[in-house]
């Protein structure tokens, strides 16, 4: 059997094997955190049959993870504030943008207290979240913070509303027609 450059028989090329370090080591090692809202139960069709599924809205949603309504995004959600010895119920995290697609958490065991102010944990979130997050609905966006040895460092710091205001040009010019015909 002849060999082929890369030292594999039958004239094969060694395969080029290569990951892509976002989705690789962040993705994976990262989550959002998210504060719980309202919640409600509704009776949903699931396989043909009525099931009670949960509702747990977030103060968050698309605006700073947009995966699951661009791409369909599957990810799971713990509750990270506390332990529960609630049974667990099916349940759906929903965002707060009033947009049918604004989906976080498709389908999820949660337990049955969940309730407002608890943290859910969502995890896998990295690779693109906070890349593709944006200010939809005029929200700021969530800071980055980094854990290490139960240490949490700001790595990049959350927008505030005078972030979001400060390039609003009538705001600092008022009404000037030449200022908004230069663009600034």
């Amino acid at each position: 059997t002849g060999r082929a450059r890369g030292g594999l028989p039958h004239g094969l090329r060694a395969p080029r094997i290569s990951i892509e370090p976002g989705r690789a080591i962040a993705g994976p090692s990262t989550f959002t955190l998210y504060t719980a809202g309202t919640t409600k139960t509704v009776q949903a069709d699931v396989d043909g049959a009525s099931h009670p599924r949960r509702y747990v809205s977030v103060d968050g949603g698309m605006s700073d993870n947009a995966r699951p309504v661009l791409y369909d995004a599957d990810y799971s959600a713990v509750v990270a504030s506390r332990t529960s010895a609630a049974e667990p119920v099916l349940s759906r995290v929903v965002g707060k943008h009033c947009e049918s697609g604004d989906i976080v958490v498709r389908s999820v065991y949660l337990p049955g207290d969940t309730t407002h102010g608890d943290l859910l944990a969502v995890p896998g979130t990295g690779a693109y979240c906070w890349s593709l997050a944006s200010n939809y609905n005029y929200l700021t966006r969530p800071p980055v913070v980094a854990v290490k040895d139960g240490e949490a460092r700001i790595i990049v710091r959350g927008e505030t509303e005078e972030d979001l205001l400060s390039r609003d040009v009538l705001r600092k010019t008022g009404n000037d027609r030449a200022t908004l015909e230069a663009g600034a």
